[in-house]
């Protein structure tokens, strides 16, 4: 049945990201509400913590 399914040429796989502990999803959760309270919250910051692009580490410094 899976013999059928191929992928594409030219398709690149995304890295898989390392889980957060639980120390650190607790901070970005934080971080998440402080943001959507000060109306600064976008769908495009939202893409970004969750695909690993931004970090709390980033955005403190």
């Amino acid at each position: 049945m899976l013999e059928n399914l191929s992928i594409p040429e030219g398709i690149e796989q995304e890295p898989e990201l390392a889980i957060p502990s639980i120390d650190e999803q607790k901070r970005i959760v934080e971080e998440l509400k402080r943001l959507e309270e000060a109306g600064e919250l976008t769908p495009e910051i939202l893409e970004e913590f969750m695909t690993g692009k931004r970090t709390l580490a980033a955005d403190e410094e």
